[in-house]
């Protein structure tokens, strides 16, 4: 973990990375919390909670965005190196064509997600199990998309300097 994204080394300030990090360590713990929960109540009861499958998906989703835009910030992505280690001069070009390309992606997220969140607001849709709108849960789709783009908008500028 590098010192610029470690809270106590810059004096305690709240940055977007501690944010993110709490929030896939809480996304985490939850899910591990629901999961035990079903799975005991499963076991002594023979009955199983609806409900948890459909939190656990949207855990899962926030999770993965989340954990994405940290990975972008921090560039701790997979990377399939076989060009660049043979061509070392490609790495910076290489670089930014994927950010650019994942940039396209995320931001054709962000525009569908949007649309998908609208309509399910717009038609009053609810989950299956829970009966709550859908909306609460594809609203976080587009949100977080939207931060994946600001980071590699923010990736783009740094590697531009």
């Amino acid at each position: 973990m590098s010192d610029n994204n470690n809270a106590a080394a810059s004096g305690g300030k709240l940055t977007l990375a501690t944010v993110e990090r709490v929030l896939m360590a809480a996304s985490m713990g939850l899910l591990c919390l629901l999961t035990m929960a079903n799975v005991l109540v499963r076991y002594f009861t023979d009955i199983s909670f609806a409900f948890t499958e459909e939190i656990s998906v949207a855990l899962l989703v926030v999770m993965t965005l989340i954990g994405a835009s940290h990975a972008f910030a921090t560039n701790h992505h997979i990377a399939i190196t076989f060009f660049v280690d043979r061509w070392p001069k490609l790495l910076g070009v290489a670089r930014r064509f994927a950010a650019l390309c994942s940039l396209v992606m995320f931001g054709l997220l962000a525009w569908y997600g949007v649309s998908m969140a609208w309509d399910d607001y717009n038609f009053e849709v609810t989950s299956p199990s829970l009966g709550v709108p859908q909306w609460w849960y594809t609203v976080w789709l587009p949100v977080l998309s939207i931060v994946i783009v600001m980071r590699l908008l923010a990736l783009l500028w740094r590697g531009a300097k």
